[in-house]
């Protein structure tokens, strides 16, 4: 349980595309969360009864965190900045699926000590130094714990490439954080430098995403090749052009979400039109549990939709 998803392939305009079906991990603790999160499932924790996180309230690591929650015996306690009215009141999405697993969401704009503090801020300097019992996972699962999980996906790829007997192959993910894809490339350098990462910035720029990388790692030689498109899109706004090839991918017969895969699959495109005969494997990382919440936000903006 947890390794070894199946990869897929699809037509992608007349290239074949090979995805790592990371969605399949499991129906409430999968994709790049369950990966980078591994170490704290399969490791003991003596003494620890809560599970202590922050982000947005419709962020996977939300899902993901009460997932793992259950799967340890934990309580989960989960800091954000400020829970929107619509998402209150869903019945869908990774907030509704989290507090259906118990996960206690404080929105800490409602918080009287809070005093200006960031979540961060909150949970190290009021939270923290109060329970011993508590383990905090920081935003998005971006530490050094996540390499565990992410190096047992490198090695599934690795034994999978040398099965299909490739000479050599670019693996693709889009990043938020970079967690993911760095320790991913750390370990194809380390052990098989015939398969590159190759990553695009979703959440900020190209500078942010390295500096994201170096925080982790700050021998570049390890850090994965960026790409980017020619256009500058906003981390969370709704594109036309993001839906459109969200949905072209999509009849190939394979889901993907709609926050970080249309960039995703855009700069894919863009690169085989630069390397033709590259052969990809495509990093499903999960996260579809926010389109239901993601589809109607476009279906509202984009009537034709």
């Amino acid at each position: 349980m947890f390794t070894h998803t199946p990869v897929d392939h699809i037509d992608f305009n007349g290239c074949r595309v090979f995805v790592k079906r990371d969605d399949l991990l499991h129906k409430d603790f999968s994709g790049n969360k369950a990966r980078k999160f591994a170490y704290f499932l399969h490791n003991d924790f003596p003494g620890v009864s809560r599970l202590v996180g922050y982000g947005s309230p419709v962020a996977n690591s939300l899902h993901s965190m009460s997932a793992l929650a259950i799967l340890k015996g934990w309580q989960l306690d989960f800091y954000t900045d400020h829970i929107a009215a619509q998402v209150l009141v869903s019945s869908k999405g990774n907030y509704a699926a989290a507090i259906e697993n118990g996960a206690n969401v404080i929105d800490l704009s409602l918080v009287a000590d809070r005093d200006g503090r960031s979540c961060k801020e909150y949970i190290e300097q009021v939270v923290l130094p109060n329970d011993a019992t508590a383990l905090y996972v920081p935003e998005g699962g971006r530490c050094l714990y996540a390499r565990d999980g992410v190096h047992q996906l490198a090695k599934e790829i690795v034994s999978w490439f040398e099965t299909r007997q490739l000479n050599e192959l670019t693996v693709f993910l889009p990043s938020g954080t970079g967690t993911t894809a760095v320790f991913l490339n750390e370990y194809f350098v380390l052990n098989k430098d015939s398969i590159k990462v190759t990553t695009c910035a979703c959440v900020g720029d190209e500078d942010y995403l390295k500096q994201q990388f170096s925080e982790l790692i700050s021998d570049t030689s390890f850090h994965p090749k960026i790409v980017s498109t020619d256009k500058k899109y906003h981390f969370g706004k709704l594109y036309k052009a993001f839906y459109d090839i969200w949905r072209k991918v999509g009849e190939q017969g394979i889901e993907f979400e709609l926050l970080y895969d249309p960039k995703g699959w855009m700069c894919v495109e863009q690169y085989l039109l630069d390397n033709p005969d590259t052969e990809i494997l495509y990093i499903h990382q999960g996260g579809l549990l926010g389109n239901a919440t993601m589809l109607p936000r476009y279906q509202r903006k984009y009537a034709a939709v």
